[in-house]
Order: C-alpha cells, then sequence, then structure tokens
C-alpha cells in the first residue's frame, strides 16, 4: 500500500522491449536504499516489483495488461517519474490508501498558473467519473491529490509549488498522458450497496 507522497524524481535510464512485456532501469537514489528483489515500488502511480538492484537503480519488469491501462508504455530513456515505496506499518498515511493499481489514463488539458498555485484541468474516462467528487481525492502519476472540481469528462487540481517542484506535474504540458486511481473506497462502497440492491431485489 502506498499513500500518494511521492518521495522523489527518478529518471527512465534504460528500455528494453520484450514480446509482451517491457523493462525499464530506472534510477532513484532514494527509493533504492535498502531495496532488495521482490520489494515493491510505485512508478507513476504504478506499483511494480523490483526484479534487480544495483546502486542507484533498479530494473522492472511491466507486462502487457500494466501497458495497456497505464501510460508506462510511453516511457522513454531520460524520462523523469514519481517514485515511491511503500508505507511501513506504523507510519503516517500522509495522502490516502493507493493500492498502486492504475485505473485508467487521462491527458492534461490545461493549465493555469497563478501567484501561489497551479490549476490543472485533467481529462477524465467515462467509466471512472462515477467515483471522482469534490474534495474527494485521486491519485495522479502516483500523487495524491484533492479534487477541486469533477466534471462529467474532466476534473481540476491544485497544485502548491511543493508538488509543482518535486513531482512530474511540475513538467507535464497539454497532451501528456497520466496514470489515474480512483478512491478504492469509493469502488467498495459502490460493490457493496449494489449488491444490497440485488438482493433486496430479489427477495421481493
Amino acid at each position: 500500500m502506498f499513500t500518494g507522497i511521492v518521495e522523489e524524481l527518478g529518471e527512465v535510464t534504460a528500455v528494453e522491449t520484450l514480446d509482451d512485456a517491457c523493462r525499464f532501469r530506472l534510477r532513484g537514489p532514494v527509493v533504492t536504499q535498502g531495496a532488495k528483489h521482490g520489494d515493491s515500488i510505485a512508478v507513476n502511480g504504478v506499483c511494480l516489483t523490483v526484479v534487480d538492484h544495483e546502486g542507484d537503480e533498479f530494473t522492472a519488469d511491466v507486462m502487457a495488461e500494466t501497458l495497456n491501462r497505464s501510460s508506462l508504455g510511453a516511457l522513454a530513456v531520460g524520462f523523469r517519474v514519481n517514485l515511491e515505496r511503500p508505507t511501513a506499518v506504523g507510519d503516517r498515511l500522509g495522502g490516502h490508501i493507493v493500492q498502486g493499481h492504475v485505473d485508467g489514463t487521462g491527458e492534461i488539458l490545461d493549465r493555469t498558473p497563478s501567484e501561489h498555485w497551479e490549476i490543472v484541468k485533467i481529462s477524465l474516462p467515462a467509466e471512472l467519473s462515477r467515483y471522482v467528487v469534490e474534495k474527494g481525492s485521486i491519485t495522479v502519476d502516483g500523487i495524491s491529490l484533492t479534487v477541486v472540481d469533477a466534471g462529467r469528462d474532466h476534473f481540476t487540481v491544485s497544485l502548491i509549488p511543493t508538488t509543482l517542484a518535486l513531482t512530474t506535474l511540475g513538467i507535464k504540458k497539454p497532451g501528456d498522458p497520466v496514470n489515474l486511481e480512483v478512491d478504492v473506497i469509493a469502488k467498495y462502497v459502490e460493490r457493496m450497496l449494489g449488491d444490497r440492491v440485488a438482493d433486496e431485489g430479489g427477495t421481493r
């Protein structure tokens, strides 16, 4: 489990294309401290497994399913990525509950700078819009953010200088893809209420 509080901006140092997968080598001096084979690291919000680790770099395999459902397939050598290690038991939950299981991708539509923050408008797939509400939580490229405005096909977030300086949202521009993970609690509530309605309907 993650919290959506990005630990560092890493960099893609190598990409190996396989038959139905990709192997990425990524540099991240912070997240590789004490890393070992089998550990999890979130890369732009996608939970990946460490295959190999040497110095301040690690490799991770990404299967076709993940490439199809996320923006990782667009990564190339030199691209910057958000990196986060899993939350340790007993640590503070600084963001919200993030699984690292991407629900879909959006696209940066517009950026409106202000003196102390920046409003970013992001497209929202139709099948995810029901999970996104004003003042609710959403994960964008692994960053835990609060929704400012929730439309049918888009939402906006307000980014403080720290987020702009320490994550990929500071450098992404209109047209760039982002990974989206909606609040898992909303999905559980929908499932439980759906099952309840179905059960009640069956007993009438």
